[in-house]
């Protein structure tokens, strides 16, 4: 599993992802903490990352970045929401962590198929492995 830097980075680029649009709400916030929970980070240090980020730190691990790209994309429809704004820069992140363009492209098309949005984990990873064969 990652370390307690890498989890911090991954919080900050959550938390700096449900910032988009000026303003954490509540369902992201709760959203976020459980994602803190889930990776070990207590509370207080949870929101201590909204005063000062923690360093960005490159995820090796392909498994982790898919991962964590699941997580942003389940952020960004907790609230039922989404923007162009969050669409774009969504993409532009996964992009980033070396996720393969047309693989990103597809979740972000096909989510719009579940309820509430939620890809099971299983069809995004069968998304990610045709496009890595």
């Amino acid at each position: 599993m990652s370390t307690f830097e890498e989890k911090l980075s991954i919080l900050s680029e959550m938390i700096a992802f449900a910032r988009v649009d000026n303003s954490v709400k509540t369902e992201e916030y709760n959203f976020l903490l459980n994602v803190a929970n889930q990776l070990g980070v207590d509370k207080l240090t949870f929101d201590s990352l909204f005063d000062k980020s923690s360093a960005p730190i490159f995820l090796k691990s392909e498994a982790e970045r898919i991962l964590q790209f699941h997580r942003l994309v389940l952020l960004m429809n907790v609230d039922r929401t989404d923007t162009a704004l969050e669409v774009a820069l969504l993409h532009n992140i996964g992009l980033g962590m070396g996720l393969p363009p047309t693989a990103i492209e597809q979740v972000l098309t096909i989510m719009h198929k579940y309820p509430d949005k939620i890809i099971p984990p299983e069809i995004l990873i069968n998304i990610f492995k045709i496009h890595y064969n």
